[in-house]
Order: structure tokens, then sequence, then C-alpha cells
């Protein structure tokens, strides 16, 4: 019996082919052994980007995409196409539990707020998930429907806040949802326990405490007019006719956090939903 071969998967962080112009580091490297393998052992490319490896399509690769990937042996969609795939198909509107959060809303009388970050930017949420959620709503006979956007800059340009705001507008123009509330992702997704700004955005949501504006648009635009980016907008109310908040959070109402990374709505979820935290004036209302 023949002994058994050997394989070994070796696998360089970083190498790849490139456009082999001055710019590419790897093509203008003295590699003889790398060049020896490419030029006498069989060898096929990989595509490392978007939908190839479960991206959304154009979105670049990284170390971590990659390692899952080869370690699946296949390919493994991301949160964020995922959800674009369950909205495209109506699986993610058949959802047992926004079945049921949009019948609680419609049959009790319920308010229903949607709680997240408004953006394109693909790390935490997306904003047309936010749009879908919000047509679902109304197709679900939900009569009020509000959104307290965070507004991000920090994977986003740190001034493109009142470009996504403008869209969301439009976007849901033709459902019940309106926006009642702004304020920065520094105060509503902190995850470090810093829970003084966390009580700002806790305020803002149930006590309807911070700046009043006629609109979103002209939240933001104050605030870049007073120096101050996405990542980091105070608390701003949006006001109804009779000059209050448009809406807060109440006691039974319906919420739903639409952001797909869990680590940065933790603390506010928490505040709003499971415990009390005395020393900031913080009571969960469910």
């Amino acid at each position: 019996m023949s002994a058994p071969q050997k394989v070994v998967l070796m696998i360089l962080d970083g190498w790849g082919i490139g456009s082999g112009d001055g710019s590419d580091a790897i093509a203008t490297a003295r590699t003889p052994f790398m060049d020896g393998l490419a030029e006498g052992a069989p060898h096929a490319r990989l595509f490392t980007d978007g939908e190839h490896v479960g991206l959304p399509k154009g979105q670049m690769g990284n170390s971590e995409v990659g390692h899952l990937n080869i370690g699946a042996g296949r390919v493994v969609f991301q949160d964020l196409v995922r959800i674009d795939r369950a909205i495209a198909d109506g699986t993610l509107e058949q959802n047992p539990v926004l079945q049921e959060a949009f019948a609680q809303a419609r049959v009790e009388g319920r308010r229903l707020h949607f709680i997240g970050l408004v953006s394109d930017g693909g790390v935490h949420s997306h904003q047309d998930h936010l749009a879908a959620l919000c047509a679902m709503s109304g197709r679900a006979g939900v009569p009020e429907v509000f959104v307290h956007a965070f507004t991000d800059g920090r994977d986003t340009d740190p001034k493109s806040g009142l470009g996504f705001l403008r869209k969301l507008e439009a976007d849901i123009a033709g459902t019940p949802a309106r926006v009642a509330s702004v304020v920065g992702r520094y105060f509503a997704m902190d995850r470090d326990k810093r829970w003084e700004r966390v009580r700002k955005a806790y305020d803002l949501l149930v006590r309807g405490a911070g700046t009043r504006f006629p609109s979103a648009e002209e939240a933001v635009a104050a605030s870049y007019a007073n120096g101050v980016t996405d990542e980091f907008i105070e608390p701003a109310v949006i006001v109804g006719p009779d000059g209050g908040p448009l809406a807060t959070i109440r006691p039974n109402d319906v919420v739903i956090c639409f952001n797909f990374r869990t680590d940065r709505c933790r603390e506010i979820t928490q505040a709003l939903t499971q415990q009390a935290f005395p020393e900031q004036d913080m009571e969960p209302l469910a």
C-alpha cells in the first residue's frame, strides 16, 4: 500500500491578483516561489468580493468574510444580503414576529415605533430595510407608525445624514410612517456602558426631551450650522400640529429595532424594555 499523500491548505492574507502596474506591490516584488507555482502547477482565480462571498454587489471582501466562506465550503450570505433577499422574495413580510407586532398595533390600537440607524452604511443597518418595513406596516393596516432616526456619520460621510433623511422621507411618503425624532448614534448606540449618553436618547424617545423642530431635515441642517455632524447630533424632537412631540414611546407601544447588528443597540433596548437604571432615571416600559 502506498503512503498517503499529504495536502497543505495555506492561506496568505492580503495576497491577490492586482492590476499589475506600479501600484501593485505584489506584481512589482520579487516572488520566485509563487511565480513558479503559477507557471508550473494547476491554478485558478477566485473572486473575493460582492455576491461571490455573500456580500452586496460591488462591496469589497475582507479577511473575516473570506475565512468564513472558506471554512463553510460554500457562499455564506451576510445579514445584509439575507434581509435584502427576504424582502425581495416576500418572506420577511411573512415573518411571524413581525406579523404579531403589526397585529398587536392594529388590533389593540397601539403605536408602532421603528428605531435604528438611518443610513446606507450596511454595517449595522440599511435604510432600505426600514423603508420596506414601513411599507409592510401600511399593508398590515397599522394606523400610527413612527420612526426614531439615529444618524450615522461613522460608517458613512459625516454630513451624509441630511441626504439619507430626505431619501427616507420620500420612500415612506406613501406609508403611515412619519419621522418623530432624530439623534446621533453617539448617544443612541453606545456599547461601553456610558449610560449618561444613553439617557439622552432614552429621554428623547420616552419623554420627548430635546430641541424641537418642524421636520427632521431642519433638525439636521441646524446641527450642521452649529458645526455638529451626524454622529453627534443632539436629541431633536419633531413636533406635531399642536407644537408638542409628534410621538413618544409609551408603555405598551410596539417597538421594533431594525438594526441587524445587535451590539450597538443593546443598551438602549435594555433601558427601554429590560432593566431599570435609577441613577439615570431610566425605567423599562414593557
